[in-house]
């Protein structure tokens, strides 16, 4: 999948999908305009944009978004390394410093039209270098990613399916 390169040694490798009634081009804007103080994560929000309501319209003032762009996240900024409207939009954490030798996490969404309907795909690598990182990457981090997921793609499907 696009971005699977950028950590290709991943502890944790999880992919999830969901089929959505309307086109890429409808959806794409709602994924561009993620990010913590924007449009949030569309997930639980009091968990990942601290209470404040992820989006329920498209903004135009939060669609430019590009290759090499900041995408904030609260405490650290993703970097968006792959925007290509309407197919695929890439995130990407990376840290070498302090406590943990290595960091690596990067959140992939594709874009697949289907008769008119969209496949959206979502990928999240992720690699921890540091004492029990491995453990922290699939213990912690997969499980809740994987909740937190679930509710983005189906908050993504609900609200593009609503604005049409």
């Amino acid at each position: 999948m696009v971005g699977d390169d950028l950590c290709s040694d991943a502890q944790l490798v999880a992919t999830r999908s969901i089929t959505i009634a309307a086109t890429p081009a409808d959806v794409f804007p709602w994924i561009r305009q993620m990010g913590f103080g924007k449009a949030g994560w569309y997930s639980y929000d009091i968990l990942d944009n601290l209470g404040r309501k992820s989006a329920t319209r498209i903004h135009p003032e939060w669609q430019n978004v590009h290759d090499g762009d900041d995408v904030p996240s609260g405490p650290i900024s993703f970097t968006a390394i792959h925007v290509v409207e309407p197919r695929s939009f890439v995130l990407c954490f990376r840290r070498s410093q302090g406590f943990a030798r290595r960091i690596c996490f990067t959140l992939a969404y594709e874009l697949v039209e289907q008769h008119n309907q969209t496949r959206l795909v979502s990928r999240v690598r992720a690699r921890i270098d540091a004492p029990f990182g491995s453990l922290i990457a699939k213990y912690l981090l997969g499980p809740g990613d994987g909740f937190m997921v679930r509710k983005q793609l189906r908050t993504l499907k609900e609200r593009a399916e609503t604005r049409l």
